[in-house]
């Protein structure tokens, strides 16, 4: 698969974004204090402007709100939207989406976009292809959140620079993900297994695993990619920067980089060695996750911290989730040993030509008030941007109380790389990498495989690239 097709190199096409990505081995990008698009909004909505009406929302007035419909549903927003109305007397209209770009694309072109988008899902739009559009946010976290305090004053460090793209905060992300190797805690406590943090290690946990009749890990057609993530902040771990910027910045042979190219050795060991469970080139995903989180056939699963709510309907009884933030090749040598990967997701933008795009910031700021992120972290099993709203036994969940230790103990050490959705390069990846897992090409036919997806991006001048610094 040398010369592949991008199904998705639409959604790029467009206006260059103006921005130097933040450098996530070194110093956070700053959020805008100014800046907006060619055709910005009024400065108010028509409504009159007081302290529990920052954006001047006019009364009465309808918010059009179109969530994608992932793992974590859209009744959050919802939820949000009844804190909204017993401030500020609007209507709210939520609406669920699994194809954002497609359903969307015609109304930005159209002039009629929804007021507020969470602009996510694999059917994303590109930014780089409606920047001029979007309203800059540095209002919304400037405004105080319902009880009081100022947004930006509430966050985790950090959490803004995803959506800062030059001087301008084009989008919000609401959700603190973090990415990790998850696991049956009392699986391994009955076994007496020990968690791995090296590659090492965890081939022979796959060789213990063989034992009993179960394997390693496993994986779904539509999910293989999540290996790729596994691989790429292994690498990154171990190698540093030098690895994140090579990738992020399409550089000829950067999947041949040593670190990567050992995580792929250790990876195809694994293969080799029938530590993966078998058909899942076949298999969808959700199926596959059963096979860990249900049936316990496998005993690692690499994913984001969406996974606990994705499959709390498919966990066997008394499994006690948990998770780790990544393996390493070599703990002496490792650059990055004990970062963290853990992006701020679900990016939240208001586009200026909508109908209220001040009703659009008043819903996302009643998201962002401890309430509404409480209500999140507690139904979804995951925590927002917003400090000090999960508990110290998360709520009875084993997986959040993990993943509030694991972020904390990283204490901004934190990195994560955005080439993949950046070029839209999911959708190709897919294809590789289930061939990879079921081992029908070897490591070195995935490095060129990858490296032919990412050639042909970084060659084809239609598409306008993003410089990481």
């Amino acid at each position: 698969m040398s010369n592949p097709n991008f199904r998705r190199r639409d959604f790029l096409r467009g206006s260059l974004v103006a921005a130097a990505m933040v450098p996530f081995g070194g110093a956070l990008a700053s959020c805008a204090s100014g800046g907006g698009g060619d055709e910005a909004a009024p400065e108010t909505g028509g409504g009159e402007v007081t302290e529990n009406n920052p954006f001047g929302v006019a009364e009465g007035s309808t918010v059009d709100a179109v969530i994608f419909k992932g793992g974590y549903g859209v009744d959050y927003v919802e939820f949000a939207a009844g804190v909204m109305g017993g401030v500020v007397g609007v209507t709210p209209k939520i609406s669920a989406s699994t194809a954002i770009a497609t359903e969307l694309q015609p109304r930005f072109a159209g002039g009629t976009p929804p007021d507020l988008i969470d602009n996510s899902g694999a059917q994303a739009i590109g930014f780089n292809t409606i920047l001029d559009q979007l309203e800059d946010l540095t209002d919304v976290i400037d405004a105080p959140n319902y009880e009081g305090t100022t947004i930006r004053d509430t966050l985790y460090e950090g959490v803004l620079a995803p959506g800062t793209f030059g001087d301008k905060l084009a989008a919000i992300n609401y959700v603190l993900t973090v990415y990790g190797v998850w696991y049956s805690s009392s699986l391994f406590e009955e076994n007496g297994w020990s968690v791995p943090t090296t590659w090492d290690e965890a081939l022979e946990l796959g060789a213990q695993a063989k034992e009993q009749g179960k394997y390693l890990f496993c994986w779904g057609k539509q999910a293989a990619t999540y290996y790729q993530t596994l691989a790429i902040e292994s690498a990154i771990m171990q190698g540093g920067d030098e690895v994140r910027l090579a990738l992020e910045n399409l550089e000829p042979e950067c999947w041949s980089k040593p670190a990567i190219q050992d995580v792929f050795a250790k990876l195809e060991q694994a293969v080799s060695a029938g530590y993966f469970a078998p058909g899942g080139a076949g298999t969808d995903f959700t199926v596959a996750q059963a096979q860990w989180s249900n049936e316990q056939l496998a005993i690692l699963y690499p994913s984001g911290s969406w996974i606990e709510n994705e499959m709390k309907s498919q966990t066997k009884d008394g499994f006690a989730m948990s998770g780790f933030p990544g393996l390493v090749v070599d703990p002496a040598t490792a650059q990055m040993g004990d970062w963290l990967h853990s992006p701020a997701g679900e990016p939240f933008i208001v586009p200026s030509q909508s109908a209220n795009p001040a009703g659009g910031k008043e819903l996302l700021r009643a998201m962002l008030s401890k309430e509404a992120a409480t209500k999140f972290a507690e139904e979804k099993l995951a925590p927002t941007v917003v400090r000090d709203t999960v508990p110290a036994d998360g709520f009875g969940s084993t997986a959040l109380q993990w993943q509030i230790e694991a972020v904390e103990a990283a204490a901004g050490k934190v990195f994560t790389y955005n080439f993949t959705t950046t070029y839209g390069m999911n959708q190709d990846q897919l294809v590789v990498w289930n061939s990879f897992l079921d081992g029908s090409i070897d490591a070195a036919q995935l490095t060129s495989d990858l490296q032919g997806i990412t050639d042909a991006v970084r060659e084809d001048d239609s598409i306008e690239k993003i410089e990481v610094s």
